[in-house]
């Protein structure tokens, strides 16, 4: 069975990437443009991990995290948090609404991955 990950990113390009990179180490991706679509896409795929864009349009990441953990089908799904800006307060709050980890742009890939594989082992 596939582990599935959801990429929540706003910038087509940065999301692209990403999605290519996990496809070609064998992950099922689903994709999402903003927080709104993120929230729809979480409570009908129950994917295994997400990542989110902290900030986007529509909805911000933050608020995004914050529902997906106010719900007792969602709370569980591990969320690692991503954004430009590399600030502790943003960290900080990231990890306060809910997020397991938060990575800065432009994404180590390989350090993402090592994150990714450790979810991925404990949820099989």
């Amino acid at each position: 069975m596939a582990f599935v990950i959801l990429v929540v990113e706003d910038n087509e390009m940065n999301r692209d990437m990403l999605v290519r990179r996990l496809q070609k180490r064998n992950f099922q991706v689903l994709t999402a443009a903003h927080g709104e679509a993120a929230l729809e896409m979480a409570f009908r795929e129950r994917p295994d991990l997400i990542l989110m864009d902290m900030r986007m349009p529509v909805m911000d990441g933050w608020t995004a995290v914050k529902k997906l953990k106010e719900s007792h089908e969602t709370r569980d799904i591990p969320v690692i948090g991503v954004s430009a800006n590399g600030l502790q307060e943003d960290r900080e709050k990231a990890i306060a609404v809910g997020c397991i980890a938060y990575e800065t742009k432009p994404i180590d890939f390989n350090h993402l991955l090592t994150l990714i594989q450790e979810f991925a082992k404990k949820a099989s």
